[in-house]
């Protein structure tokens, strides 16, 4: 092992392929928030007036079981090019080049953002052809694609088929959308740590913090190859820092307390998004209201578990459990920003007080093929704070995934231990009492967050940020 390190995402040499736009749940989730504050304001019910709606029949298909005070929401970037978008190049059909999935958590006041990255393979569902699109096998794609041979509605049922996420609306915006509402509230202030440069985004932007335009805006979110590592991951990445800037932007009061700025607002969000049809204003404003006095570090934006595709260093697959993890906690209503049942505990067990460092035994059994490795976590998990009872080699369990095992009622220490590694899965198993074993299986990827910077919560293994934090080098 070499030393500590931060938890990387697994994108694999992700090759050439189209640049996308950005994420537009930013600009939803805003306008939505604004939505509820515009008592004063009956203009606002004529500008919503301008949302384009399409009929999608989810009766054909077999859908997961919908949660009640959750309202999950399919979040589609267009990359269709026709009209004021053909300017971003030529691309056959009509497919999301950005995908997301918007968890709103009504009780809570919460809200979880996962990305589906655009150059995932997924088993895709068959979809039957309809007015405009020929329809498609069930096989193995991008998933992305089902849009393509199947419209909406094929996306909606591949979506809902591959991650067990009940889905109760989409909505779709372009790319002049995103310019138009960028510019309507003034620009978005972001601090750009090394100079950009990439002809295919249009982008050229100096190194520090500036305000964005919403030309440059749609540059920096779709550029690629000219920033981080020139994959998707690390755009999402980009895209996800800019989407905390841009709710912090529209939230100011600079922005609420302006009816001329919201008009110019809402009015772009309205002229460029496409619905389902039962994404009434009464349905948003429901959503608008819970979410008015939420704190943006209630919003937590995360790209669902990745590693390489076995066949094609292009690809990417999700990685399981965590991904799976993620989307059953999605969809039974679990506040993944760290609000109720985050298996805290206290002596009176209601939640009170969180389990330390100091309060986790752990031992620590090496199944790799790397002499020491074994103390040398025990030297890092030290320094954290655990209390290490022992290393050794493997001699009851032996998995080849690392893995926390915990006795009945210490799954919270166990999550605590897991949430400092890069990769491991937590499972209970008999004859363990109050001390963990952790085994260093052959995908030992490291530590990720030291354990003072982790809690509970299962975006610990997302690599996940809320739109309160923005890292930045300014």
């Amino acid at each position: 092992m070499a030393g500590r390190r931060s938890a990387p995402r697994n994108s694999g040499a992700l090759g050439a392929a189209r640049l996308t736009p950005g994420q537009w749940i930013a600009c939803v989730a805003t306008a939505l928030a604004i939505i509820a504050s515009l008592g004063g304001y009956g203009w606002y019910q004529g500008l919503i007036g301008n949302i384009t709606t399409a009929q999608v029949d989810t009766d054909e298909w077999d859908r997961p079981t919908s949660v009640e005070g959750v309202m999950n929401i399919l979040i589609i970037g267009s990359d269709v090019r026709s009209g004021e978008n053909a300017e971003y190049g030529e691309v056959e059909g009509e497919r999301p080049d950005t995908m997301l999935i918007a968890s709103v958590n009504v009780d809570s006041g919460a809200a979880t953002l996962v990305n589906l990255p655009r150059d995932l393979m997924v088993d895709l569902p068959g979809c039957e052809a309809v007015e405009g699109y020929e329809g498609m096998q069930a096989q193995q794609g991008m998933i992305n694609s089902a849009m393509t041979f199947g419209g909406v509605g094929c996306q909606w049922k591949a979506v809902e088929q591959v991650t067990g996420v009940h889905l109760d609306h989409f909505l779709m915006m372009d790319f002049v959308g995103f310019k138009d509402m960028v510019d309507a509230i003034g620009g978005v202030e972001m601090c750009i740590p090394e100079p950009v440069d990439d002809p295919k985004a249009h982008l050229v932007l100096e190194a520090g913090l500036q305000t964005l335009d919403g030309e440059d805006s749609l540059g920096f979110v779709r550029s690629r190859y000219s920033q981080g590592d020139g994959s998707d991951l690390s755009r999402i990445d980009r895209q996800q820092e800019f989407m905390g800037a841009m709710l912090r932007e529209v939230l100011s009061s600079d922005v609420m307390t302006s009816p001329v700025t919201i008009t110019r607002f809402l009015g772009a969000v309205t002229d460029s998004i496409t619905t389902d049809e039962d994404l009434t204003v009464d349905t948003m404003a429901d959503i608008a209201i819970s979410m008015r006095e939420v704190d943006l570090d209630r919003v937590q934006f995360v790209t669902v578990p990745n590693g390489a595709h076995p066949a094609d260093q292009n690809r990417i697959i999700m990685r399981e459990p965590s991904a799976s993890e993620l989307f059953e906690a999605i969809n039974n209503g679990v506040d993944l920003a760290g609000g109720k049942d985050d298996g805290k505990k206290d002596d009176d067990g209601d939640g009170a007080d969180a389990v330390e460092p100091g309060d986790v035994s752990v031992q620590v059994v090496n199944n790799t093929a790397v002499e020491g490795l074994a103390l040398e976590i025990q030297a890092v998990l030290v320094q954290d704070g655990f209390v290490v009872t022992g290393v050794g080699n493997p001699e009851t369990r032996a998995p080849e995934a690392t893995t926390v095992y915990h006795g009945p009622g210490d799954e919270a220490a166990a999550r605590l231990l897991a949430g400092t590694l890069t990769n491991a899965t937590v499972e209970e198993t008999e004859g363990l009492e109050q001390t963990l074993e952790l085994v260093a299986g052959s995908d030992w990827e490291g530590f990720g967050a030291s354990s003072s910077e982790s809690d509970l919560s299962i975006t610990d293994d997302l690599g996940g940020v809320t739109a309160e934090k923005q890292e930045s080098a300014c």
